[in-house]
């Protein structure tokens, strides 16, 4: 998933990115608000994490212009106040969740999840399809009860095709959830990650489905059509 971190505690936004980008999400950091706000109006993200406290404006006021314009890309509030008045503003300023600094990176991880969860409509990390488990909580695919080992890249592609289950998904939209800015990606990366991952799911009931002109599809293997690719 595409990630914004906006944090000026150059220390922290290291380690989260660092954390998340393990986890094979695309992360893109910005250290004040009005980068941050530059960034929002022309690149798309699935969750945004957000620190309060920043210099030349603040995460309150970075909300408030995107919610203004109807960006509802999920919001985690990020402080080092925790007194009940700030929760009360970043909440009613359109937060979907909030975290005081300083806290657990399980914590920290698991409400990522949740939000992205919410935002793609999924309400639990496990989708079962056939004998296939993708747990993004637990960052696992079983077939079977046996494991499908995913590296990173894989695993999130897997995610996002998921999250569409029957729909085309736009090779821009699948590019903007696997790579941030500061990653080197080719112009055919998207079509090497389908084509380890299609090896990968080779005796998974599902398929993906080449859409020319589009992108790329998943569907259940006895879905009608035929795979292409």
């Amino acid at each position: 998933m595409r990630i914004l971190l906006v944090e000026d505690n150059a220390d922290l936004a290291d380690a989260i990115v660092r954390r998340m980008r393990r986890d094979g999400h695309a992360v893109d950091w910005q250290s004040d608000g009005i980068a941050a706000a530059s960034v929002l109006r022309y690149q798309a993200f699935d969750l945004i994490v957000l620190d309060i406290g920043l210099p030349r404006l603040n995460g309150l006021g970075l909300l408030a212009g995107l919610r203004e314009r109807g960006d509802a890309t999920p919001v985690l509030m990020l402080t080092a106040r925790d007194g009940i008045e700030d929760r009360v503003k970043a909440l009613d300023a359109g937060a979907d969740d909030y975290l005081s600094k300083p806290f657990d990176f399980r914590e920290f991880e698991a409400r990522c999840r949740a939000l992205l969860r919410r935002h793609h409509g999924r309400a639990a990390d496990a989708v079962q399809i056939g004998g296939l488990v993708f747990d993004a909580g637990a960052h696992r695919v079983t077939l079977d009860g046996e494991a499908i080992d995913l590296p990173n890249r894989e695993f999130r592609l897997l995610e996002i095709l998921i999250g569409r289950l029957g729909q085309a998904v736009a090779k821009d939209e699948i590019g903007n959830g696997l790579f941030g800015f500061d990653d080197e990606a080719g112009p055919n990366a998207i079509e090497l990650y389908v084509g380890r991952l299609r090896k990968r799911l080779a005796a998974a009931p599902l398929r993906i489905v080449t859409v020319r002109g589009v992108g790329y599809l998943l569907e259940a293997a006895d879905a009608g059509g035929n795979a292409d690719g």
